[in-house]
């Protein structure tokens, strides 16, 4: 299956050490899973996005982004193809407007299913499925669910909204592949720049919001209480999520299966469930 990578901070952060340096950073996954990769990430609230279909490990482009991306908000995915072949148009992160998605798992078999949940997606998104995967599917599901409650292009979305539109998005897939041998994977990472989810669907996923010991806490003017330490109410400094851990420093927590969090915009952690 794919890798995933989300950091979400409070000031702008470099994100090289996590996507190169690290014990096992997200080029030492590509190794096993080789099939392409992507980073977003945002600027004054904009996404940029920055795919190819190399292996990171071995791409001079994914060394070069990874080492100038300096942002409050990144995605990152480097892909395991399952469904649908090796190209630009099926890796991920997936983006429409500010939001910007990325999955790690598969529907099987998809083509079974691929046209009902299609259907399922408003007419309005569908043209803009341009891959084959369930995986922009997926995506643009979520998006049609989202745009029921509220208007996608707005900066500070509810979290609540967010929440439902992603357990609506879950039960109407699970609802439709309810008859298959094999349970559906579906664990997603998204944001909109300002907001953060991640959710557990059937693939690990690992997240971290504090360190054991932070390198520039005599140097860093944000240094806080917070980055060493657990956060059980308020807001937290920085967020890590990954489907494994990656680095030693970082205290990594897992997500169970069918749980998920939302970073909310004043940086707050808000979990919930979905089956």
């Amino acid at each position: 299956m794919c890798r995933l990578f989300g950091f979400k901070s409070s000031i702008s952060g470099e994100v090289h050490r996590s996507l190169l340096r690290a014990e096992n950073a997200l080029a030492v996954q590509s190794n096993q899973h080789p099939d392409g990769w992507g980073v977003a990430y945002y600027i004054e609230n904009y996404p940029h996005l920055i795919k190819n279909t190399e292996t990171a490990v071995e791409d001079y482009l994914f060394e070069r982004v990874s080492g100038i991306v300096s942002s409050k908000t990144v995605l990152a995915h480097i892909r395991k193809a399952s469904v649908g072949e090796v190209n630009i148009l099926n890796s991920h992160p997936f983006q429409h407007g500010p939001w910007c998605f990325a999955h790690n798992g598969q529907i099987k078999p998809w083509e079974a299913v691929s046209e009902q949940l299609t259907e399922k997606v408003s007419v309005k998104y569908r043209r803009f499925i341009l891959g084959h995967t369930d995986s922009e599917v997926c995506f643009y599901l979520f998006l049609s669910r989202l745009e029921k409650k509220c208007d996608i292009h707005l900066r500070d979305v509810a979290y609540q909204k967010i929440i439902e539109a992603l357990q609506e998005t879950v039960q109407i897939i699970r609802e439709v592949t309810q008859s298959f041998e094999e349970p559906a994977l579906l664990t997603f990472l998204l944001s909109n720049g300002s907001t953060m989810l991640g959710y557990h669907g059937g693939e690990e996923l690992v997240f971290s919001t504090w360190k054991k010991s932070c390198d520039e806490r005599d140097s860093c003017a944000f240094f806080s209480h917070e980055c060493e330490n657990p956060v059980n109410k308020g807001a937290i400094n920085h967020l890590l999520v990954s489907s494994e851990p990656i680095s030693r420093e970082d205290i990594w927590q897992p997500l169970g299966l069918g749980e998920g969090f939302c970073l909310d915009d004043q940086m707050k952690m808000h979990y919930f469930s979905a089956v």
